[in-house]
């Protein structure tokens, strides 16, 4: 814990201390409460990640194993030209929030999977191991379109995740600790001074009852003598 000025020990920095760790307990009860709705929502799209990655690797190793066999058969200079032509891909995404934090997702994509006619090349007998590769690459590119918002939004919770623990972990372990113990010194001051002026009251009171008392008076038991 950080050392820092302490406060005046008044009533008004009594109240003060009071206030501000009311406002840190209900600060942290909300903090905990989107920490545990940003855990609720990473694990559910953990489960859906999870089978997406699975889904692409399996693909990936598809694909790299038809591109060898395809290379193998026909060289990389026959390949080259199951690349034409170059074409852009137009994706729409959607917004949406959780807790403040801004998360995107695939409203829509085209197909990516083209047919033999619309590569541009003309399939010759034995192609088929080009083709094949050419399909499982198509494929593999739409499963990562479709699977890079929800890479995006789960780094984005993981983050967010990291950044609200954080913050509950210095409220509860730093700011509310410092408060309570102020707050305990600022009360422990105010009863101290109570207390001693209780006793200067009473040791006033007995003074004043002692100074207005006749006992010890130096005339006290004489006898006047006309």
């Amino acid at each position: 814990m950080t050392g820092g000025p302490r406060a005046a020990a008044t009533r008004s920095s009594l109240l003060r201390c009071r206030r501000r760790l009311e406002q840190v307990q209900k600060g942290t009860a909300l903090l905990k409460r989107k920490r545990e709705s940003l855990v609720d929502e990473l694990f559910a799209r953990a489960r859906t990640a999870v089978t997406s990655r699975e889904a692409i690797d399996a693909q990936a190793r598809q694909a790299w194993h038809s591109l060898w066999t395809a290379l193998s058969a026909h060289g990389s200079d026959a390949l080259t030209p199951m690349g034409w032509p170059r074409r852009e891909v137009d994706i729409d995404l959607s917004a949406a929030e959780l807790w403040g934090l801004t998360m995107v997702a695939l409203a829509r994509r085209p197909s990516l999977v083209r047919s033999i006619a619309a590569r541009g090349v003309l399939a010759g007998p034995g192609e088929a191991a080009s083709q094949e590769a050419a399909r499982n690459f198509e494929v593999l590119l739409e499963q990562l379109l479709d699977a890079a918002p929800q890479e995006d939004v789960m780094r984005r919770l993981g983050r967010a995740l990291a950044r609200t623990t954080r913050l509950v972990n210095t409220l509860e372990q730093r700011v509310s600790v410092r408060l309570t113990a102020d707050l305990a010194g600022i009360r422990r001051t105010l009863d101290e001074r109570e207390r001693e002026e209780h006793l200067r009251i009473k040791r006033l009171t007995v003074r004043r009852r002692a100074a207005r008392s006749p006992v010890g008076h130096p005339f006290m038991g004489c006898q006047v003598v006309e």
